[in-house]
């Protein structure tokens, strides 16, 4: 089974409600670790939406786990992940209007920028991750940039029905089996709740599920340690 890394971006979309300082993104992510989350996912937009600056410089000195940092490949960016050093960097696609991430990277048209980006990571001895669509054409895109590992979009996954889901959850089993094959390794996120992420977590190969919404959604009505717990129950 997989591990957890709770993504924490929406304990900040409360805080930045009502431009206060609660809740604080940081106690959070202590709570959710001792509840025995493995790692700490965080998004810092280039909107700074929800999670801040300072968020991420503290997240690094405070968590005893490791910190995922979820960013666009823009260049007032990448030049905080540098500064900050996280265990790991995820690159996702990012829209100013969009709600949430709505899909892949499109690392197939992007290889040669996603390439340099993967290589100015590793002179800083930060692991990369791409945020990519299950898709053969992006894993084989991902392999070459350099990339450590892939983080498969379980969007579609998540919304679909029936058959439907099925479907995808073939595709996401095929998808993780041709990463491992190429020695890539390989997360999940987007999506996933208490009723679909066990599936996921099943997949042979799997190593990290990325879940914030549902989690924190869950956290309003029985407290973060609870929900965290419950999750680490459904998919260690």
């Amino acid at each position: 089974m997989a591990t957890l890394g709770v993504n924490i971006d929406h304990i900040a979309t409360l805080r930045q409600a009502r431009g206060g300082k609660e809740p604080d993104p940081v106690h959070a992510a202590i709570i959710a670790e001792l509840a025995g989350a493995h790692g700490i996912t965080a998004h810092l937009r280039e909107d700074k939406r929800h999670i801040q600056d300072r968020d991420i410089y503290l997240l690094k000195q405070t968590l005893a786990t490791r910190l995922n940092l979820e960013m666009a490949a823009t260049p007032d960016i990448i030049r905080i992940a540098l500064d900050v050093l996280p265990a790991m960097v995820t690159l996702v696609p990012e829209k100013r209007e969009e709600r949430t991430t709505e899909g892949g990277l499109g690392v197939a048209i992007r290889e040669r920028e996603l390439t340099k980006v993967v290589e100015t990571f590793h002179d800083g001895n930060i692991l990369v991750s791409l945020f990519i669509d299950p898709d053969m054409h992006e894993i084989k895109a991902a392999k070459r940039t350099g990339a450590d590992a892939i983080e498969l979009h379980t969007g579609f996954y998540a919304n679909a029905l029936g058959k439907a889901r099925f479907d995808e959850l073939e595709k996401l089993r095929d998808c993780a089996y041709a990463a491992r094959k190429m020695e890539i390794h390989v997360n999940a996120g987007h999506g996933l709740n208490y009723q679909n992420s066990a599936a996921i977590a099943g997949i042979s190969g799997m190593e990290e599920l990325n879940i914030g919404h549902s989690i924190v959604s869950r956290a309003a009505l029985v407290g973060l340690d609870k929900a965290v717990r419950e999750m680490l129950e459904l998919i260690v």
